[in-house]
């Protein structure tokens, strides 16, 4: 299942996997059930989440367990509900419970590798539109549940001899037929894709090197950028592009504080000043007190300098922020790379860039629904990201993934800039408008939609999770209640057999 995933992309083994876990939990008891679970999770994450071996291979495998972890309740439970009549429905539906407590839970859960970014470029990609990234992960595993119960009715006619073949083969027709109209149903969606024309700009400087070293190079990182922005002005001056109205630069573009390190201010708004509109300049920089550090995307003006800012909301925890740091740290020597916690922004990122609202999410927050909802206001979307530390692995192009979902779902363009790759800029629609290799510099300028009419999903919000996830928890109730039931008669049975002797 992980292949669905990019790189690899062969995104029909997503629902492939889950007809095969299906099929393995079905009939299973259900303790049986959530180690078998357990193991394909494992299977599936230790490949999937593979970039993350960049920060130690402990940590991968730790992580990769972690997460597998909530396939334990997951197949308990499809091991109980497939006993129900219309089984992959509610298959389908534990899916998404699945994800639902594996993306809060604990310390603001890891939404990573969700079934609906694997559907990023099928059939199934425009239902992002109605019910966002839940309803994508549940008609994947649907059609996965549909495959199975096919596959099950197939041999089952196989086995028959009684009855005709043509009838006894009916139900692998209509699991067919029914994963037929779920796939032709999305391709009738419409996807808008047009809006009031911007010109817009991403920058892309580059880090010397990859790795975790990278957070060393701060003046360096900052340099780049500088001088891509100016090489872009130059390209403006000459007639070889389109002059933008607004820019993007990356998350820790300037590691560098801009309002405490004269140097770093100096640099930035002379490219901003060379460029002539408005750049969203990403920068850590500190806290009042000092204690923690603000991961910021600033608006800075060619004539007034950094104005509105958003803080980034979602930290993440073992790498921006350290929970349980007096212990951990003695454990754990690498945990000293994180000498202060990353504070929490208290606002969403809807900020006026140039001639638009923008709505910022920086680096993983992509993957969180809540935090691209709360800024789906803005007529674009941007996601800040610094993916250096990662670089060559699997994450930079499934974080295109998900912003690729997150364009259809809000019905807006998506501007991705990432200080090392991969930069893209991404249509309402999901297509790639353009898109950058890594460790390389790069600079792209498009003309794009921007919108401000809301997508079915906008105005659903969590609705769609909300009752996906409680109709699994419903139909496990189900599931005990007619065990319950079955064996009350199975002992009463037993019970008047033995009185009767």
């Amino acid at each position: 299942m992980w292949s669905a995933f990019p790189p690899v992309n062969l995104t029909p083994l997503a629902p492939a996997g889950v007809a095969l876990l299906t099929l393995a939990l079905r009939g299973r008891t259900p303790r049986t059930g959530a180690w078998l679970a357990f193991l394909g999770g494992a299977a599936f994450f230790i490949p999937v989440l593979e970039g993350i071996s960049r920060i130690g291979p402990d940590g991968w495998i730790i992580l990769s367990l972690v997460e597998a972890a909530y396939f334990l309740p997951m197949g308990a439970g499809i091991a109980m509900v497939a006993r129900l009549p219309g089984w992959p429905v509610w298959t389908a539906a534990l899916w998404v419970g699945e994800e639902f407590v594996r993306g809060r839970f604990p310390f603001g859960g890891f939404p990573w590798a969700r079934l609906a970014f694997s559907q990023t470029a099928t059939p199934l990609t425009p239902y992002a539109s109605y019910g966002g990234a839940p309803l994508v992960t549940f008609l994947t595993a649907l059609i996965g549940g549909l495959l199975a119960y096919a596959a099950v009715a197939a041999v089952r006619a196989h086995r028959r001899t009684e009855a005709p073949r043509g009838r006894a083969l009916a139900p692998v027709a209509a699991s067919l037929a029914l994963i037929a109209a779920v796939a032709g149903g999305g391709m009738l969606i419409p996807t808008p894709a047009s809006g009031r024309p911007v010109t817009v700009a991403v920058v892309q400087g580059n880090v010397p090197r990859l790795g975790l070293d990278f957070l060393g190079q701060r003046k360096a990182v900052l340099n780049n950028h500088v001088k891509a922005t100016h090489d872009l002005a130059a390209q403006v001056r000459a007639g070889t592009v389109a002059k933008p109205e607004l820019v993007v630069w990356p998350e820790n573009a300037s590691d560098l504080d801009p309002y405490t390190e004269p140097d770093a201010y100096n640099a930035i708004d002379g490219a901003v000043k060379d460029i002539g509109v408005p750049v969203l300049v990403g920068a850590l920089t500190d806290t009042p007190d000092g204690e923690k550090v603000e991961n910021r995307g600033i608006v800075w003006d060619p004539g007034t300098g950094p104005g509105d800012y958003y803080v980034k909301r979602h930290p993440v925890p073992f790498g921006e922020y350290l929970p349980f740091r007096d212990v951990l740290t003695k454990l754990i020597t690498r945990f000293e790379r994180i000498p202060r916690d990353f504070a929490k922004g208290k606002r969403s990122g809807v900020m006026r860039l140039g001639p638009v609202d923008i709505g910022d999410v920086i680096c993983f927050e992509v993957a969180y629904d809540k935090e691209v909802r709360d800024v789906a206001r803005g007529d674009l979307l941007v996601v800040q990201t610094n993916n250096a530390t990662y670089g060559k692995t699997s994450l930079p192009p499934q974080q295109i993934a998900m912003s690729r979902l997150r364009a259809v779902e809000h019905g807006r363009t998506i501007l991705v800039a990432a200080t090392s790759g991969i930069s893209a800029i991404v249509a309402p629609d999901g297509r790639m408008v353009d898109r950058s290799r890594e460790f390389v510099p790069d600079i792209q300028v498009a003309k794009v939609p921007a919108r401000t009419s809301r997508t079915l999903s906008d105005r659903l919000g969590e609705a769609p999770e909300w009752t996906l996830a409680l109709l699994g928890l419903g139909a496990i109730g189900a599931a005990a209640w007619t065990a319950r039931r079955a064996a009350r008669g199975t002992a009463g049975k037993t019970a008047e057999q033995n009185e009767g002797n």
